[in-house]
């Protein structure tokens, strides 16, 4: 089975933490973002979504990082423990009620924070409007607030005593923001110790071995000035923050 990933994706962190946890063997096929290879003729024959992360189990391709954590639950049953994605329907649905909502809350606006801390001013040549990152801090506040007291409230974790899926997609995204120097832990004592709950159940090494790559994002703004994909890439970018 081949992964094809960039660890600087949250999705693809999730994918790839999972996998190397619970001990699923798989080949790490790099596609690096920064130099725009989602968009080349070789990445596009793999997958038309020209997004990562993608699964190819032999000649079964498959995209979007929840369904491919839950395609490697089912197919590697004897690997993977039931409280990842629990057989009880009541739970297992309350992990699937986070996956739903965390893609237009959590995510979105965790990844918009990055963005403009980290892309914006390579992009465009200036930082972001002060009212820009204050509405988008504003949208990651209220995501984490629901995170806290709708999904963990006083559990261990985000379903019940034990990790499950809906925590490890929950605690990459909440990484990224960390990453470019939002101190999303301060002041939330509950979420840092669930953090660091989820870091003790998958191993620490693992986890800081996923973050490694985007730990360094000092260095990402010189990495995108230097790719000859910047051309391609800024239009696109812009998109994202017009």
């Amino acid at each position: 089975m081949e992964l094809y990933l960039d660890l600087r994706s949250p999705p693809c962190r999730s994918v790839f933490l999972f996998a190397r946890a619970v001990g699923i063997p798989f080949e790490f096929k790099l596609v690096d973002l920064t130099k725009g290879q989602q968009y080349t003729e070789e990445f596009g024959d793999i997958s038309a979504v020209r997004k990562v992360p993608v699964m190819k189990d032999g000649g079964f391709v498959l995209t979007e990082s929840t369904a491919i954590l839950k395609y490697l639950v089912q197919k590697h049953r004897s690997l993977v423990k039931d409280h990842w994605f629990p057989e009880d329907l009541q739970q297992r649905a309350r992990v699937n009620e986070y996956l739903s909502w965390q893609h237009m809350n959590l995510r979105a606006h965790g990844s918009k924070v990055f963005l403009l801390k980290a892309l914006f001013p390579v992009v465009m040549g200036y930082e972001a409007a002060q009212e820009k990152m204050e509405a988008a801090l504003e949208d990651l506040n209220q995501s984490l607030r629901l995170l806290e007291e709708k999904f963990l409230q006083s559990r261990a974790f985000l379903i019940g005593e034990k990790i499950s899926l809906a925590d490890l997609v929950a605690v990459v995204e909440i990484m990224q923001p960390v990453n470019v120097g939002v101190d999303v832990f301060g002041g939330r004592p509950r979420l840092a110790a669930w953090r660091d709950r989820v870091k003790d159940a998958i191993g620490e090494r693992l986890f800081d071995e996923g973050h490694e790559v985007v730990m360094k994002t000092s260095s990402l703004g010189e990495e995108m000035k230097n790719s000859s994909q910047l051309g391609e890439l800024g239009p696109k970018l812009r998109k994202l923050f017009s």
